[in-house]
């Protein structure tokens, strides 16, 4: 049983900075009364926030935030399941989700909307509209059972029952019928494979013992063939190096020539650096009539003297320049010729190591070709691996076969426990049991509200509701007034349920505004015994308008008013 102890929420739709709080176990009945706009209803938006996430009446997430404060939003409740003391808090701005056991907090690793499932499934053991058809009655947004698909109703009275189990079960053994299924093709896949296998190598082993000999044979002829090659490579290869040997011979001055050409260049550069200094000099006295360092005036005899002379050097000089020219002519050619030589004997050397590379590989090929004959003819050939794979592949196969036969009697299994499993199965089963008890619960609460139908739910989760007159109806048929009789009843009686099967029992009971709707006053009178008559484990807060007429009828009494645009409980 969850026993909800206490809630307390603060900047929560019109709730200002101040922590409103109520005590959820502290009286067996509670009136909640205030006026219009007042925050009456807030306990159940804070309720079902703090537990899923989303508040019961038809408010987006921020438009919980308290327009004014804008932030620091925070719902948290506490209650007790068994030994074990929970506590909840949630918040918006800044975000925040956190589940307390016994005061340590519960490891926050999981996505939110996993934490939001692990708090459903293992520690209230009840989704939001299980919760809305247990604990909760309201006349806004609530939407009765009577009014939810079959599929919701299922899964209802499946938490009803403690039954979902086989739900979770079904999904279990769906996937494991799926690997299951995924296991058999990859077993036949492997199978088939594994056959292919076998017949490769027993064709295989075929043709190695057909054609031993003649494989035998051309290898026989391709060293041969090879050794032949290598006789005509080293013929051509000795013939290479030898012309390479008399190029070598041609090449040897080449080292006198290049120093011989070096100096000879040496030359032309000093006898061009003294032939440019004699013309300076012919400049300086074709120029000059006075001695730059003494101040003396040149002769004209004297500079015309000196012109020739320096004259005649350049004309000396010109002559050994042609002279050297015609010289390192000679030289260069015959370098040039070197070079020639020299990159002739580069391209023979290359075909001549490449011949030999040629040979290297013909001899290991030869080799090669030798170790594998010689292993054949001993008889060690491959015969041996092939056949040891062979056997393999036979074992394989009978292995294979032996998986196949295992996973389909397992999946044969699985498919009957499927059976069971599905909706139409053991869980039927369990709701026929119940059905009977739940009808009989329906109509008793509906005769306690002075209802006389005769109101049954089937296995589909479909009403059928005679008259006294045996007449048939549907919800739809009644007034507003007889459909909330019918509501209040279904939720009385999940509540017993509930609480028999101990699955998803509770001590809250909150119903919104429901004297203030469509019950007359003998419809209310009757609720209220009907309220009265509830255990002492239960506890019961009503949302009314009604003030005046039910102020007497309950123990405690929580009032609501609005001061300054937010909402709080009037001591």
């Amino acid at each position: 049983m969850i026993l909800f102890e206490k809630i307390r929420w603060r900047n929560f739709l019109s709730t200002g900075n101040d922590f409103t709080e109520i005590r959820l176990n502290k009286s067996p009945t509670t009136l909640i009364v205030g006026n219009n706009g007042s925050g009456k209803s807030t306990l159940l938006d804070a309720l079902t926030f703090a537990l899923f996430g989303k508040p019961f009446r038809g408010v987006n997430k921020p438009g919980l935030l308290n327009s004014v404060n804008e932030k620091d939003c925070v719902v948290e409740i506490e209650f007790v399941i068994g030994k074990k003391s929970y506590k909840i808090v949630r918040g918006i701005k800044p975000g925040k989700f956190e589940i307390y056991c016994d005061n340590e907090l519960v490891n926050q690793d999981a996505s939110s909307r996993d934490y939001q499932e692990y708090l459903e499934k293992f520690i209230l053991k009840m989704n939001y509209k299980s919760f809305t058809q247990i604990v909760v009655l309201g006349s806004s947004t609530f939407v009765p059972f009577m009014q939810l698909s079959s599929s919701d109703r299922r899964t209802i009275i499946e938490d009803l029952l403690d039954i979902q189990i086989f739900s979770f079960m079904n999904v279990v053994l769906k996937q494991k019928l799926q690997s299951i299924k995924e296991s058999i093709g990859d077993v036949m896949s492997r199978r088939e494979l594994t056959k292919v296998r076998i017949e490769s190598a027993k064709k295989l082993i075929a043709e190695i013992a057909n054609t031993k000999t003649l494989h035998v044979e051309k290898m026989h002829r391709d060293i041969a063939n090879s050794k032949s090659q290598i006789v005509s490579l080293e013929k051509e290869k000795d013939t290479l190096d030898k012309e390479i040997e008399k190029l070598q011979e041609q090449i040897s001055g080449e080292k006198k020539l290049v120093n011989k050409s070096n100096k000879l260049n040496a030359l032309i550069d000093k006898i061009t650096g003294n032939s440019e200094k004699a013309q300076e000099e012919i400049d300086f006295y074709q120029t000059k009539d006075d001695c730059p360092t003494c101040r003396q005036s040149i002769s004209k005899d004297f500079k015309l003297k000196q012109i020739k002379l320096f004259e005649k050097k350049i004309a000396e000089y010109d002559t050994g320049l042609k002279d050297i020219d015609n010289e390192l002519e000679k030289i260069n050619s015959q370098i040039s010729e070197i070079q020639k030589t020299i990159k002739t004997i580069k391209t023979k050397t290359i075909k001549s190591q490449e011949k030999n590379a040629t040979i290297v590989a013909i001899t290991n090929y030869i080799e090669k070709l030798e170790k594998e004959t010689e292993v054949i003819e001993k008889n060690k050939t491959s015969d041996t691996k092939h056949t040891d794979d062979l056997k393999s592949f036979e074992d394989e196969l009978a292995e294979l076969i032996e998986q196949e036969k295992e996973l389909i009697n397992e999946k044969h299994h699985h498919d009957q426990v499927s059976v069971l499993l599905k909706d139409t199965g053991i869980k039927t089963k369990i709701i026929k049991q119940y059905l009977p008890v739940m009808n009989k619960l329906i109509n008793k609460y509906l005769n306690s509200m002075e209802f006389y139908v005769n109101f049954n739910i089937n296995e589909s989760f479909e009403e059928v509701i005679k008259s006294r007159h045996r007449d048939e109806f549907a919800y739809e048929n009644f007034s507003e007034g007889e459909k909330q009789k019918i509501d209040l009843a279904l939720l009385f009686t999940w509540r017993a349920i509930a609480k028999m099967k101990n699955s998803v029992n509770t001590n809250l009971l909150i119903l919104d505004e429901i004297f203030d709707s469509s019950l007359d006053s003998n419809g209310t009178e009757e609720l209220l015994k009907i309220l009265n008559s509830i255990s002492s484990d239960t506890n019961v807060f009503v949302i009314s308008h009604k003030g005046d007429i039910l102020f007497d009828k309950f123990r405690s009494i929580i009032k609501f008013e609005k001061i300054n645009n937010f909402s709080r409980i009037v001591k």
